[in-house]
């Protein structure tokens, strides 16, 4: 019909409206809300495991539920015993909202959509993750005088089992760099705990992973059901071009340095080891494109870095206003990051300032700022490195510190490849503004009177969607 929202949620129909502004504006079609699905949650990790309600549509009972993301990834949906409708997100390497849909035909229709929000996973709730109880050891772990046992928490409701499995995954992107095969991929590696009581609470002395699995030297730890198998995760449909996942609620951590579980070698002789890490990542810098003819120039004081938020944000690592725990870079006490990637090689900017306002610099301080070949939050269209968000970061940019300036002292290897950048090209944003009858200031600052009537656009963007518009017409005063 063409007054129906099957298949077209989040579209603007002649006659009305199956857009999630269309409650608030009073146009919704009649079977808006029987198709256009309502979640709760409706965020979680890019990691997937998030378990969510469906709320404004009631399926029967016998439905066979199929849930797809991005009309490829598919995971099973399941009616509960209050007959209420869930599905579980996916691994996703992007994020934003992802539209997904539902099936209740065995996969032949899917007539049910929505939209999901993929988070970075360093912002999810902290009940939606488990935490590494002083991560910091967990990352310095074989070091010297750092040993014992490591604890892991988590809350212990968020899974709906008696006993859990902890695994361990690693991250990696392999291929040629800044070509078509260059992939991301997270890899089910271990298990290092099964059906152990969910407690909320585990703890153990680490031992060096075995084979193999001890190269892998950054990843995170994943809590699932042990009533699922080992790492089940995803299973490539070729046939169809798609992605079937498994159902599996979980509970993944916070990425980090897998010093916990490295080779006797790196136990044995930390430095020697992270020096060779050190000079093989330096090596291969080398061949890489430089990325740091297109990035944005720092903000030259610490007041113009924390006034400019539209291209700068807090680095959540250094920050002012929460007591200035500038791990990474001593002597600073405010860093900040682009918001923007850069365009062609999707890098990151980094400016860090110290107590006087001065921004450090790398030339004078290893607490300067470093810029970044992976951007923190990664950048459309996502999917392919160095775009994913958060971990193409942490393989380009924070295991390289960890090699080179923490586990041994080669810090000059990493300044060399992350130089600051000063603020020679940085120009302070400027206001426009429009007032009186009518009077126009433009951004570069231009002033001028126009007295055209009707409606313009004053400000667009294609970059971020952005258009403003304005209306002009003859004031009318009681008066005459």
């Amino acid at each position: 019909a063409e007054d129906s929202c099957s298949h077209r949620c989040g579209e603007l129909l002649d006659t009305c409206s199956c857009q999630v502004t269309c409650q608030a504006l009073g146009n919704c079609c009649p079977d808006y809300k029987e198709f256009c699905l309502h979640i709760s949650p409706y965020s979680g990790s890019l990691m997937g495991g998030k378990d969510f309600l469906i709320e404004n549509t009631v399926f029967n009972d016998s439905s066979v539920l199929t849930c797809r993301f991005k009309q490829k990834i598919k995971t099973s949906g399941y009616i509960d015993k209050d007959g209420k409708a869930h599905c579980v997100s996916p691994l996703l390497y992007e994020t934003g909202f992802i539209p997904f849909e539902v099936s209740t035909e065995d996969e032949l229709t899917f007539l049910y959509s929505g939209a999901w929000l993929s988070v970075h996973h360093s912002k999810v709730l902290a009940g939606e993750k488990c935490t590494l109880v002083n991560q910091t050891k967990w990352q310095y772990y074989g070091t010297p005088n750092t040993d014992g046992n490591l604890t892991l928490t988590w809350t212990h409701q968020v899974l709906a089992a008696t006993h859990i499995n902890i695994e361990v995954w690693g991250y990696q992107e392999t291929g040629k760099s800044y070509s078509e095969n260059w992939v991301a991929e997270w890899k089910y590696l271990y298990t290092l705990a099964r059906e152990i009581p969910n407690t909320g609470k585990f703890s153990f002395i680490p031992v060096s992973a075995k084979g193999n699995y001890s190269m892998w030297d950054f990843g995170m730890l994943r809590i699932t059901p042990s009533s699922y198998s080992d790492g089940q995760r995803q299973i490539s449909d070729l046939f169809f071009g798609a992605f079937f996942s498994s159902n599996i609620p979980s509970v993944w951590s916070s990425e980090h340095a897998l010093a916990w579980h490295l080779g006797k070698d790196f136990r044995n002789d930390t430095n020697a080891w992270a020096t060779a890490k050190c000079i093989d990542w330096n090596r291969k810098e080398d061949k890489l494109p430089n990325f740091m003819e297109e990035i944005i120039d720092c903000p030259c004081t610490l007041a113009q870095a924390r006034a400019d938020t539209g291209r700068f944000h807090t680095d959540y690592g250094c920050d002012i206003e929460k007591g200035s725990v500038c791990t990474y870079h001593p002597g600073a006490v405010h860093c900040v990051r682009a918001v923007q990637a850069s365009p062609q090689y999707a890098a990151g900017q980094q400016c860090c300032y110290d107590s006087t306002g001065t921004q450090i610099l790398t030339h004078d301080s290893t607490g300067g700022s470093t810029p970044d070949r992976g951007h923190d939050w990664g950048s459309p269209p996502f999917m392919k490195p160095p775009r994913i968000p958060g971990f193409s970061h942490w393989l380009y940019d924070v295991i390289s510190f960890y090699y080179c300036c923490l586990w041994s002292d080669n810090c000059h290897f990493y300044m060399k490849k992350r130089p600051s950048s000063d603020c020679r090209t940085y120009r302070p944003p400027r206001a426009a503004s429009a007032f009186g009858d009518p009077h126009f200031l433009t951004f570069d600052g231009l002033n001028f009177t126009f007295k055209g009537q009707g409606e313009y656009i004053l400000v667009e963007s294609d970059l971020t969607s952005l258009r403003v518009q304005g209306r002009t017409q003859q004031a009318h005063f009681p008066n005459g």
